[in-house]
């Protein structure tokens, strides 16, 4: 039988096989450092676009703050404003009023009454004056209760003095209205 010598050919096999393993090895080495370094860049670019969309988005809601700060410095100005317009118009409206007023006095004081003073503090009348009898103060109280520009006559006092030709003194309050314009306004 011959010798045939299989060692020198597995061991050619062997290194061969070795061989294509360690290049097998080292190239799925490389393509998985590929693969890896080209998903670590994708997702670090991913992060960076998000960072700079969040820095964007930042920068706009500073900005919105700012000018929702200016417009809460419009409206708390706007509110002063319309206040200060409902104060003109209040007074506008109330300006014509006191003439009013001193017509109702004169048309609602009847004979034997003599006013001496006339005080206004907002919407509240004083009035002081002499009066000939308790029942002369009594019809002026009456007369105010049916006016239209004066209304909720309160008798404070009356004193009767003996001595004068007028013998009582009083004190009345009595509280300004004003009949509703819109009605009259819609009668013309």
């Amino acid at each position: 039988m011959a010798h045939i010598n299989l060692l020198p050919w597995r061991d050619e096999l062997r290194a061969e096989q070795t061989k294509q393993f360690t290049n097998s090895a080292l190239l799925s080495a490389v393509f998985a450092g590929v693969v890896f370094y080209a998903l670590y860049s994708q997702f670090n670019g991913q992060l960076e676009n998000q960072k700079r969309r969040n820095n964007i988005l930042n920068t706009e809601i500073s900005k919105l703050d700012t000018e929702l700060k200016e417009i809460q410095d419009l409206e708390t100005t706007k509110n002063k404003l319309l206040a200060r317009m409902d104060i003109i118009q209040s007074l506008q409206q109330k300006r014509p009023q006191i003439v009013h007023i001193f017509d109702e006095i004169v048309r609602t004081v009847p004979d034997g009454i003599t006013l001496l003073t006339l005080e206004q503090k907002g919407d509240d009348l004083t009035i002081k004056g002499l009066a000939e009898s308790n029942g002369r103060v009594s019809a002026y109280m009456r007369n105010i209760d049916a006016s239209e520009w004066m209304s909720s006559p309160k008798l404070e006092y009356i004193e009767t003095k003996q001595k004068s030709f007028r013998n009582a003194e009083f004190v009345l309050n009595v509280k300004q209205s004003a009949p509703d314009i819109k009605e009259d306004e819609g009668q013309s």
